[in-house]
């Protein structure tokens, strides 16, 4: 029988002012950036801020203060500081401080490519573009190529088997897989690819165009010169012996090659001067860098924080704009009205996304401060609520807040979870990090006799003297983790 029920039931609503903080707090520099863009290009109410940053040793910052937070410029001053996230993550209040003036161990404009700024010339454009950089391996290939008196067909069988070369300067597919995806009249033979792979195999570097590393390192030995001291033992340990050169297996290889030890060692270091990726001399077609978020800089005895200049939102509201529309009949129906209020909370939130990140980069560089000083070996373990429990904030707040965050420091540039190493115990019955574990790994490594390699269970032992209790399975991890090979592929004869 039909009924009628009321229930009283709570849930959580994320209004879209509450969506984008968390959206923008979860983003990469470069991420915001597009998002900043986007927004500039669609909403008439933002306009690019061009003014430039006071030029001081960091972007807005007020020297002598030395508390170590940036300040907010005229342009998301104003933000209104009661954004909270919707996991109630971010504290009512960001404070804005000065800073000491710092000396100049990174440019004040850290974008990882330099600043683009306006040097008065009429077209604006940077010498730095002038320059030729470094062509790629099938633009180096091509141009090899058309030195070459070829016709139509075969210079267009060519230019595709260039065109299917990896990053590392291999051929990866098959021949016949090739040919049956190539359209030429008439249909193209793997004879004919074949002919073409060994011009292409010619071009340029010996080692272009191999179908697998043996043939690569062939390839490389053979264009060696005919009187170079252990090419022929090389050549037969490259075309017919690699998995035992690997394994070590000197008094085999000396077997079945027939060769004396002195001739065989002179072979094996030949070989290991050998490039198994040829391709890796050739610049990318990508661009891979990273732009820090925050800078670290040592000021006497303390570690400073600031934010990044290059990373910050150069947006504002269009005041005529925004004026001009106050005064318009109707203002509150148009709905203009709704992309003056986006405008305004990308403003708000884009400022509070910064002062929760320049937080959380405080509260690590104050737990990590060892680090700064000794380097690897001194990280302590941490973990996401120890930062949360001290800020004030939701775990998930610290997680989205150091997720492709960067931070430059005079050690190098280093992602935000690279401070919290997992803890590991001590015989003493304290903790140490596995970061400083892998540390102590990479020392005892280096200082290895190369005759006489330590195994995984020397090493496991070498920590347990140090106080370090970690099982044999954890240092072949590690050791794994920093590429590095086992005590058998490490020997030297």
């Amino acid at each position: 029988m039909p009924s009628i029920e009321l229930r009283t039931r709570q849930s959580l609503a994320l209004t879209p002012r509450l969506q984008q903080s968390v959206r923008l707090l979860q983003l990469s520099s470069l991420e915001f950036q597009q998002e900043l863009r986007t927004a500039l290009d669609t909403n008439p109410f933002l306009e690019y801020d061009s003014s430039e940053p006071e030029d001081v040793a960091l972007a807005g910052v007020a020297p002598g203060d030395g508390t170590g937070a940036t300040t907010a410029t005229d342009t998301v001053a104003a933000a209104e500081p009661d954004v909270a996230l919707a996991d109630a993550a971010v504290n009512d209040t960001a404070e804005s401080n000065g800073q000491d003036d710092m000396p100049g161990d990174f440019p004040a404009d850290y974008s990882g490519r330099g600043s683009a700024r306006q040097n008065g010339d009429s077209d604006g454009s940077d010498p730095a573009e002038w320059a030729r950089s470094q062509p790629t391996l099938r633009e180096q290939l091509h141009d090899s190529l058309r030195l070459y008196r070829l016709d139509d067909r075969d210079r267009a069988v060519a230019r595709f088997i260039i065109e299917a070369l990896d990053e590392d300067g291999y051929l990866r597919q098959e021949l016949s897989e090739l040919a049956d995806s190539v359209d030429l009249e008439p249909e193209l033979t793997e004879e004919e690819l074949l002919v073409a792979l060994r011009l292409v195999q010619s071009l340029d570097r010996p080692g272009l165009g191999a179908r697998s590393l043996s043939e690569c390192l062939a390839l490389q030995v053979n264009a060696l010169p005919a009187d170079t001291l252990g090419r022929e033992v090389a050549r037969q340990i490259v075309e017919h012996h690699l998995e035992r050169l690997a394994r070590r297996e000197q008094a085999e290889l000396q077997k079945q090659i027939g060769c004396s030890a002195e001739e065989l060692r002179v072979a094996c270091a030949l070989v290991r001067k050998l490039d198994p990726k040829p391709g890796n001399f050739y610049g990318r077609t990508e661009e891979n860098y990273v732009v820090p978020d925050v800078i670290v800089r040592q000021v006497r005895t303390r570690w400073v924080v600031a934010i990044n200049p290059a990373v910050q939102p150069r947006a504002r509201i269009h005041r005529m704009y925004a004026e001009l529309f106050a005064q318009s009949a109707g203002a509150g129906r148009s709905p203009l009205a709704q992309q003056l209020q986006e405008a305004r909370w990308l403003i708000r939130n884009a400022q509070q996304r910064f002062d929760t990140i320049q937080r959380v980069a405080e509260c690590i560089v104050a737990h990590q401060r060892a680090f700064f000083q000794y380097g690897e070996i001194a990280l302590k373990p941490m973990v996401l609520r120890d930062v949360a429990d001290e800020l004030g904030l939701h775990e998930s707040t610290i997680s989205r807040a150091t997720g492709n965050k960067y931070m430059a420091t005079p050690r190098g540039i280093f992602e935000f979870k690279h401070f919290f190493p997992r803890e590991l115990g001590t015989e003493s019955g304290g903790t140490c990090s596995a970061a400083a574990v892998r540390a102590l790994l990479k020392e005892m490594i280096a200082a290895e006799n190369t005759r006489d390699p330590l195994s995984d269970v020397t090493l496991a032992k070498m920590l347990a003297d140090q106080g370090v209790l970690v099982a044999r399975r954890t240092v072949a991890k590690y050791r794994h983790l920093m590429k590095v090979p086992p005590a058998d592929l490490r020997r030297q004869l």
